[in-house]
């Protein structure tokens, strides 16, 4: 029998859920803080934060033992991801996070087409149309009422 945190489901929802507070954290807490530097603290809070998860969990491993493939491709997310927290501060240094938040989650829609095109995965159309009421929705919440 699997327990709740074995479903692939529940730690995305919480990934969602710890995204949003992410937002609302991040608007708060960059008044009078640049963004870039803002950023950078945040970083240095995860670094330690999953140092910490690694070595309590004992999921530490030598550098070595990383197939050379791997290692490029976390290398390539960890730059798109500083890329991607870089724009997402300055965004909310000089938006609201209501409409910032939807344009940044056209992530989700980007990873849908690029999974069919890259990676090669299909998708019926039920989820094309989830795709486009994403988009769709992501542009609506960031219009200016």
């Amino acid at each position: 029998m699997q327990g709740l945190f074995d479903h692939w489901q529940v730690w995305a929802l919480l990934a969602a859920c710890f995204a949003a507070l992410t937002a609302i954290f991040a608007k708060i807490g960059i008044a009078g803080v640049g963004s870039d530097f803002a950023t950078l603290l945040r970083t240095i809070v995860i670094l330690v934060v999953l140092a910490c998860i690694v070595a309590a969990t004992g999921q530490w491993q030598p550098l070595a033992s990383v197939p050379a493939k791997s290692g490029l491709f976390i290398l390539l997310s960890g730059l798109a991801t500083g890329a991607s927290w870089l724009c997402y501060f300055r965004a909310l240094e000089l938006g609201d996070a209501s409409r910032v938040a939807p344009v940044d989650k056209l992530s989700v829609v980007l990873v849908a087409l690029f999974g069919v095109f890259f990676l090669g995965e299909r998708l019926a159309a039920l989820h094309w149309l989830g795709v486009l009421l994403i988009a769709t929705g992501a542009v609506i919440l960031a219009i200016r009422a």
